[in-house]
């Protein structure tokens, strides 16, 4: 079943259930898939890793929101965002956790035979591609950063 007619049924049960929340959240995604299906030069339907795209970008955009609304003291935004959130990773895959990331991590590296900082290139490459979804972009940066300098 695509994404969009995952999303199409869980608003209509959000609607009967009077669930705000979930409503919220699913229509921003349902949003987000509609912009994505008519940008130029998109299909009329999404591959799974185009909607796995929208889904992450949606999710760190209102990652960065929530985190400037708790530096601004914005706690009835900052809640708004965290529901939103809540509602987009139910349909991400399981984030890794450190240690599953710094693992995953270290496969890559000894894959591509990277040894320095200035191989960083290569791994973030690979490492993209093989943890879509999956870990955040700026800690898997971190992360291999640090693997790398040891």
């Amino acid at each position: 079943m695509s994404l969009e007619i995952q999303i199409n049924a869980d608003i209509k049960t959000a609607m009967l259930a009077k669930d705000q929340v979930s409503l919220r959240g699913l229509r921003g995604i349902k949003a987000a898939i509609q912009l994505a299906k008519t940008e130029k030069g998109a299909s009329a339907d999404l591959t799974p890793e185009t909607e796995l795209a929208v889904l992450t970008k949606l999710a760190k955009q209102r990652r960065d929101s929530l985190e400037i609304y708790q530096q601004q003291g914005r706690d009835d935004l900052a809640q708004i965002e965290a529901e939103e959130i809540a509602v987009i990773e139910r349909y991400l895959p399981k984030q890794l956790t450190p240690d599953e990331l710094r693992a995953a991590l270290q496969s890559i590296i000894e894959r591509i035979g990277a040894k320095s900082p200035a191989e960083m290139g290569k791994v973030m490459g690979a490492a993209t591609k093989e943890l879509a979804g999956k870990a955040d972009g700026k800690a898997v940066a971190a992360m291999v950063k640090e693997l790398l300098q040891n």
